[in-house]
């Protein structure tokens, strides 16, 4: 819980109109508990007058109506009101130890200075029990002259003072324990209330991302499924009509792979519309249906989009995750449609795929004009979104000789079996002649 949440205690308005009506109730109490007790004799001829009953009773309610702005203050004000009203025998007791009990509870249940609330109730306590055993003594040496003081251990008078005893006791120990329990309970219910608004903000926060994530993954996808078809539908477009009066044959060949292209890109968009569209969560985490083996029909279509592109897999093929295999596909189209934009007339590509020992790399490599400054844009921030979601590294660097490459390496789970040969017989330098092998099949 951060520091700023620190938990204290401020009554409400409500808890402050509680309180004035607890005083006035209080009051009314007190009052009707006095006249009973003078009518009653509490004190037979030492009892003071009724009047002072009445001071008691306003001493004992004015303070509650503060009880829990000033524990304290309404707690010892209602002490020595009192000590002074079984001192003086004021007819009035019963509302007193009411009074007493709500202001030590309130003491522990509502002061936020915890060590300043254990030293007022101890101080409370322990002056009480002071005083009662001074007024205990000294009833003793009244009735040290009667027969029943002298009869014993448990005389009437002994038992009725250790009675006395036992219920303050139980008194004063009530008021410090409920009051503590209190304070305590309405501490957790606060970490409670604190945990439930971190994770309502952590909630919003996780539903916030993932709408996010959502939107990027969903931009990048349209990004790529309309940067392929339009380009290569434009490419063609445009060498269809300067092919038409010279080779007609050839330029409708060039259109029908306009409205095959066209056909294709209709086909992604309706599957990514319905990929939206679904409200389930059993669906692919890629709006497509392409992978790995699609990436020799990639390379065709490029071919005949007037970019030449060779493609060729080098290694035996594993399993790999449906995600993986759509972004790599995509990152190979991207890397393409990009070649036919800026490579230039005559240039050509070349797609490798490579099945190395727990890995599986990916190289697009065009050749074509020499690329001096290197722009980010939106597409190569695809292709390196792309290959982090899929838990690989990628490299983007123009070639000195001209043409730019693509290289993307993704970690693969590798066949126990084989994992298990290659611990055995791990010959001597084995890793770098699989390297040197995948590396003659590169350009440049």
């Amino acid at each position: 819980m951060p520091e700023s949440a620190v938990f204290s205690r401020t009554p409400t308005d409500r808890e402050r109109r509680q309180d004035l009506l607890l005083a006035v109730i209080m009051l009314v109490g007190a009052v009707i508990s006095a006249a009973l007790s003078s009518i009653s004799g509490l004190y037979s001829d030492e009892q003071a007058p009724l009047w002072g009953a009445l001071l008691v009773a306003v001493g004992l309610s004015a303070p509650l109506i503060v009880r829990r702005r000033y524990p304290a203050l309404a707690a010892v004000v209602i002490a020595l009101v009192m000590f002074t009203s079984v001192t003086l025998r004021v007819p009035e007791v019963y509302a007193t130890n009411i009074a007493m009990f709500i202001a030590l509870y309130t003491v522990g249940a509502w002061m936020n200075d915890r060590r300043r609330a254990f030293f007022v109730r101890a101080g409370i306590i322990l002056g009480m029990f002071v005083w009662l055993i001074i007024v205990m003594y000294r009833d003793a040496i009244d009735e040290a002259d009667k027969a029943d003081v002298a009869a014993g251990l448990f005389s009437p008078f002994v038992a009725f003072m250790m009675l006395n005893l036992l219920i303050n006791v139980l008194y004063f120990g009530g008021a410090y324990y409920f009051g503590e329990r209190s304070w305590h309970a309405a501490a957790q219910r606060f970490v409670l209330e604190q945990r439930t608004a971190e994770l309502e903000a952590e909630r919003e926060l996780t539903a916030a991302q993932a709408v996010a994530l959502d939107r990027v993954r969903i931009a990048r996808e349209l990004h790529d499924v309309v940067a392929h078809h339009v380009s290569v539908m434009g490419v063609q477009a445009g060498a269809a009509r300067l092919m038409i009066d010279r080779d007609p044959d050839e330029a409708k060949r060039m259109l029908s792979s306009v409205e095959d292209a066209s056909r294709e890109a209709i086909g992604d968009f309706r599957q990514l519309l319905e990929t939206l569209r679904d409200p389930g969560d059993g669906g692919s985490d890629e709006p497509s249906a392409v992978g790995l083996a699609d990436l020799e029909r990639l390379a065709q279509a490029s071919t005949d989009a007037g970019l030449p592109t060779a493609f060729t897999e080098i290694g035996d093929p594993a399993a790999v995750p449906t995600t993986v295999g759509v972004n790599l596909y995509r990152i190979a189209q991207e890397a393409l449609t990009n070649a036919r934009r800026h490579a230039g007339s005559g240039a050509t590509a070349d797609v490798r795929l490579r099945w190395n020992h727990g890995a599986v790399e990916l190289e697009i490599v065009n050749s074509g004009r020499t690329v001096g400054v290197l722009r980010p844009g939106l597409g190569q921030l695809g292709m390196r979104e792309r290959a982090l979601a899929s838990g690989g590294e990628i490299d983007l660097q123009p070639r000195p000789q001209g043409g730019f490459r693509v290289r993307v390496t993704v970690p693969i789970a590798a066949p126990p079996a084989f994992e298990s040969l290659t611990w055995r017989h791990p010959g001597p330098g084995s890793d770098k002649v699989s390297d040197s092998k995948a590396g003659r099949g590169g350009v440049g």
